[in-house]
């Protein structure tokens, strides 16, 4: 159903239909997140289905709007002032844009990491996609502001947490306003942050994962299960911040260059500087990961070294979120 969702709504040029897709992803994702049946992941589930049904339904109300105003149906065709300003605003709730974020981390911290995965990458895909149809009808100066302010709260919020699901969320937003803020101005760029995120946030979630770490605390100890692949987590993590000769650098680079292109210099300067914020988390993350021997080897229990070989795929993302610049 979740691909099924997707592809639906990727696929379609009418708005009913978009809408339509957007529902059956939202309803197929709701077991994934609940399975554990723990209270926490029930109020997860609660709010992301509070959440994604008030921005489908927004989403039907702008593009009802447009159609009764317009007469067109047609997702690129969105022309109507009240009806991009109310898309605008149902796109920001389905991704976690600010202001409307406050369910993300909640709902990443009440999911399993495997689910948390698919939040974060495949049921991004479909408003992602419907950003990109409409972006050039969509209003600039909101976009720019609300990427600033993603980049800026994501940046923030994160600064203060312990539990790598919420880093992980509030990363998330802040990767999603770099993608904001370049798509009225070049859409393809945002489609290519939007790859490449995915691929880094799979590496990451895919290696939290295997080493079965939730927490800052768990996450210095379990070295031991997996030396190779935390060493990997490091540059994973670091890339993941857009540090130069990592993959991660290539969408900061192009967006920083059309933002100058486009004479908003002071905006690309502002959000580069923001970036540096969520740079010192993925540090504490990388540094947690790797760097910290805890210093009485005496009091804490060396962890089991794990015997299965590391899965392929995980390899493949780690290396592809690592090199694509390089090569």
């Amino acid at each position: 159903s979740l691909i099924l969702g997707t592809s639906i709504t990727i696929s379609s040029n009418h708005w009913i239909m978009a809408w339509a897709g957007l529902e059956i992803n939202t309803l197929a994702i709701l077991p994934l997140i609940a399975q554990s049946h723990h209270p926490r992941a029930i109020e997860a589930a609660t709010k992301y289905f509070l959440t994604q049904a008030a921005a489908s339904t927004l989403m039907l109300f702008s593009s009802m709007t447009n159609a009764w105003y317009t007469g067109q149906w047609d997702i690129a065709q969105l022309t109507h002032p009240t009806s991009c300003l109310i898309l605008t605003s149902a796109i920001a709730m389905k991704l976690g844009l600010v202001p409307f974020h406050f369910w993300f981390p909640e709902v990443l911290q009440g999911s399993p990491l495997t689910t948390g995965l698919l939040l974060s990458t495949i049921m991004k895909f479909p408003p992602m996609t419907l950003f990109y149809m409409t972006s050039h009808s969509l209003n600039p100066t909101l976009l720019t502001c609300m990427a600033v302010s993603s980049a800026a709260l994501g940046g923030w919020m994160g600064l203060n947490q312990t539990q790598i699901r919420k880093i992980l969320a509030f990363s998330s937003i802040a990767h999603l306003g770099w993608m904001t803020i370049i798509i009225a101005y070049n859409p393809k760029l945002t489609l290519l942050n939007f790859y490449l995120y995915i691929l880094m946030t799979a590496a990451t979630f895919l290696t939290l994962n295997t080493i079965k770490a939730t927490k800052l605390s768990t996450l210095m100890t379990t070295w031991t299960k997996a030396p190779s692949l935390n060493a990997m987590l490091l540059l994973t993590l670091l890339s993941l911040a857009g540090l130069p000769p990592l993959t991660g650098f290539i969408p900061k680079w192009l967006i920083i260059q059309e933002l100058t292109k486009q004479n908003m210099a002071p905006m690309a300067t502002m959000i580069s500087l923001l970036s540096l914020l969520g740079l010192f988390f993925y540090l504490r993350l990388a540094y947690c990961a790797t760097i910290t021997l805890p210093p009485h080897t005496t009091n804490h229990m060396k962890q089991w070294h794990i015997n299965k070989p590391t899965n392929t795929s995980i390899a493949i993302l780690t290396t592809v979120s690592t090199l694509l610049l390089p090569i």
